[in-house]
């Protein structure tokens, strides 16, 4: 039975770490390329008789180096725990990651943080992995310090990191186009995000497929494309079928906002305010207009027996 992972939010009071085996990155989906890593990682510890040890940053790199940029998450920090827990890892390393730790001079970035906080006995990491200022740091300048700081510097081979680097960016990809399948294959998992139960216009109950409206809790998670999909739901420690629409809803008001939806099957309770988990299970169409509320009405009826058939698999 695995240990339950212990979560590091401080990295001035880092344990010391049992024959510490390290890597780092951002492991954003926790998804079959990282799995390959983890596996890696998990062989060397069990070989040396260590503790699996993950580094992480948070914020994301990219919003401190391009201010700008808009980041579309796979995982939020504690998705990412929870699946990091379910893979047996001992500890993940949160570092906050600001403007003095990016612009650190690669010597001290091996020196001070990675043997002074995490003392390792083997450092497993990409041939590409770059660090410290202006990225100057490199696989080669850790394998020429590693002597002197008492650890052992091994590589990820490249095509597991190309995988890895590809399966993130087409996952994103997939999510945003509505291509399902392809993202939960990737991510090994179906795609899944968290939110609150808002108040909506109840025209769904109208409509004899009342609808409960999320609103996501997290900004920079990725939400899929507009379009009609079966789900399941977790909502009050239960797990639920149901389909779900995002989208500007251009039947009723097309609203110019973007709306989620679930309809719920079997379930009446009043959920107003409550947390509820989304699992994607499958793509079933794009959004349309419909000619009027019957129309979309009987529509409605054909996606529920779609869901339902998708749901039974």
């Amino acid at each position: 039975m695995n240990k339950a992972l212990q979560i590091h939010p401080d990295i001035s009071a880092l344990p010391l770490f049992r024959n510490a085996v390290v890597t780092i990155g951002t492991f954003d989906g926790v998804h079959t390329g990282h799995k390959q890593i983890i596996k890696q990682l998990k062989e060397e510890a069990k070989h040396i008789n260590g503790e699996t040890v993950i580094v992480t940053f948070s914020p994301h790199p990219r919003k401190i180096v391009n201010p700008g940029a808009t980041i579309e998450l796979l995982n939020t920090p504690e998705e990412k725990a929870a699946l990091l827990a379910a893979e047996g890892i001992d500890h993940l390393v949160i570092v906050p990651f600001t403007k003095t730790f990016a612009e650190q001079p690669a010597s001290e970035y091996i020196t001070v943080f990675l043997q002074g906080r995490l003392h390792p006995r083997t450092v497993i990491i990409g041939y590409d992995h770059r660090f410290g200022k202006n990225r100057e740091g490199n696989y080669l300048m850790l394998e020429a310090f590693s002597a002197r700081c008492g650890f052992e510097v091994k590589e990820i081979p490249e095509k597991v990191l190309l995988e890895t680097a590809v399966s993130s960016t087409r996952i994103r990809k997939a999510i945003a186009g509505g291509d399902i399948a392809t993202a939960n294959a990737l991510l090994g998992y179906d795609y899944f995000f968290e939110g609150t139960v808002v108040d909506g216009n109840k025209l769904g109950r109208t409509l004899g497929y009342p609808t409960a409206n999320i609103q996501p809790s997290d900004p920079e998670k990725l939400i899929p494309g507009f379009g009609i999909y079966t789900v399941e739901v977790e909502v009050k420690g239960k797990r639920y079928g149901g389909m779900m629409s995002i989208g500007t809803r251009p039947t009723i008001d097309d609203s110019k906002t973007r709306t989620i939806e679930v309809n719920i099957f079997d379930f009446t309770d009043d959920i107003y305010g409550e947390p509820i988990k989304v699992y994607i299970k499958a793509y079933l169409r794009p959004e349309l207009k419909f000619d009027g509320l019957d129309a979309l009405k009987d529509q409605l009826a054909l996606d529920k027996e779609d869901s339902l058939r998708i749901l039974r698999k």
